[in-house]
């Protein structure tokens, strides 16, 4: 169930850039709302979905909370992602031997030649 959770962290565009910029050096809050021009609050906010997945981790730096990116978590989700386009595909056309006859009547593909037209 952790994957899960992890790609709906990874699903925000706003937690992608907040991660790029991890990527490079930790940060604060208040840093990584100046570059990326948001509150505070709103980076806050992004970091706890982030925390919580275990993506980014918080170090205490004197007053401030310093982020940076758990790499191994986000090598082990690319290798995850790698596996399935990994996943060999058996499709149901022409140039691959077509629908098996008792599939081929309730294929959206039934009819089609290799040029991608339907017979008619």
């Amino acid at each position: 169930m952790k994957s899960v959770t992890v790609w709906k962290a990874l699903s925000d565009e706003t937690r992608r850039a907040i991660l790029k910029l991890l990527l490079s050096r930790s940060y604060c809050v208040r840093a990584l709302a100046r570059q990326l021009d948001l509150s505070e609050a709103a980076i806050s906010q992004h970091l706890k979905i982030l925390r919580d997945t275990e993506l980014v981790i918080g170090e205490k730096n004197g007053y401030f909370m310093h982020y940076s990116v758990n790499r191994q978590l986000l090598k082990d989700t690319a290798k995850e992602l790698e596996s399935w386009a990994a996943i060999p595909c058996d499709t149901c056309c022409p140039e691959h031997g077509a629908c098996m006859i008792k599939e081929a009547e309730h294929c959206h593909l039934a009819g089609r030649t290799n040029t991608g037209r339907t017979d008619t």
